[in-house]
């Protein structure tokens, strides 16, 4: 028998709220999965019920009406930034589990507002960081985890994408939903989660932002980091450059770093390479698989009780209080305290 929110057949019924370019990607993705469907599209936008159902997709308008739909398990949130916090404590409350894309919130209280009301209703709460589920970057992080690359020293993270032609009153260049500059909410957001993923959370931040290539979208991001571990790490983002990721992770026993062959929409695979005292430089070459569809894949398991969801909530909460600072630090340009548990300070 089929449990609450899930198919006959097994599989996990959500509904994606938000049908702008990722969202689409992601309905795209998840065809024919055995693990969810789709079975309910959302936007406030009514013309976009017509792409919905040109796809064979039930669409609204209505938030809340999806909330109370009894056959949906969870929802898929590619909406604005400035509203995950509302829509994943709506979503919380009805008891859905909720699947949200970066960034989580844009700040480190409503980031931790939203993991405690998902651990309160007994939700799973999955978070875009796909970059952790390349299979690559899971082999680098077990390198790290074990110690062969011995104490780490500096994470080192660089994202590029060619210009997109967007429309000066899309939501993407509000700086509402882009404190940090377009940069930094759509490329720096996942090195930073990377940078975490190893090193734990950020103690100090300093960062510039700027304009180069683009009238006022602030497309350059430099960023410089230190960690409460001791370890150090720079982000440089960009949009101008062809696409590319380069993450590298440096440790006194040796260096390991990934890069990315194309986009994850189309993924073509990775390179792993390796230099350790007294050996030789190693490239691994990784086939390319669905970081996308893995990720989501993992919160419906999380949500079917097979396995946790592999991000750890406090992972989610360290990665939008670094975001903060380094959107107050890249606007001020003063060195800025990640805040913890007590208020961050500037100076």
């Amino acid at each position: 028998m089929a449990g609450k929110g899930f198919s006959e057949s097994g599989q996990f019924n959500i509904a994606v709220a938000g049908l702008g370019w990722w969202g689409k990607t992601m309905i795209g993705v998840l065809k024919d999965n055995p693990k969810l469907q789709v079975v309910k599209t959302v936007d406030a936008l009514p013309a976009a019920g017509d792409w919905a159902r040109a796809q064979g997709l039930e669409f609204t308008t209505d938030f809340k009406a999806v909330l109370a739909d009894p056959k949906i398990g969870g929802v898929v949130l590619c909406t604005p930034h400035s509203l995950h916090t509302e829509q994943i404590l709506a979503a919380a409350a009805a008891k859905k589990h909720v699947f949200c894309e970066k960034p989580l919130a844009m700040t480190r209280r409503d980031a931790a507002t939203s993991v405690e009301a998902c651990k309160a209703n007994g939700v799973v709460l999955g978070v875009g960081h796909e970059h952790r589920f390349k299979p690559v970057m899971q082999d680098l992080l077990r390198m790290v985890k074990s110690g062969e690359l011995g104490t780490i020293q500096t994470t080192e993270a660089t994202l590029t994408h060619e210009l997109r032609p967007l429309a000066a009153d899309n939501w993407r260049l509000q700086k509402t939903e882009a404190p940090g500059g377009t940069s930094m909410t759509a490329l720096a957001i996942h090195g930073l989660d990377l940078c975490i993923a190893v090193n734990g959370p950020a103690d100090t931040v300093v960062a510039n932002m700027r304009s180069l290539v683009t009238a006022n979208n602030n497309e350059t991001l430099g960023v410089l980091m230190s960690f409460k571990s001791g370890a150090n790490a720079v982000i440089a983002t960009m949009f101008g450059p062809p696409f590319s990721i380069r993450f590298a992770v440096l440790g006194n026993k040796g260096w390991a770093e990934v890069y990315d062959r194309a986009h994850p929409q189309a993924p073509e695979g990775w390179t792993l390479t390796t230099y350790m005292h007294g050996g030789k430089r190693q490239t691994v070459e990784y086939p390319p698989t669905s970081m996308v569809r893995a990720n989501l894949e993992a919160f419906a398991d999380a949500a079917a009780g097979r396995a946790p969801y592999p991000v750890p909530h406090e992972d989610m909460v360290a990665n939008i209080a670094a975001f903060e600072a380094i959107c107050k630090a890249a606007e001020s340009r003063q060195i800025v305290a990640v805040e913890g548990d007590q208020a961050a300070a500037v100076r």
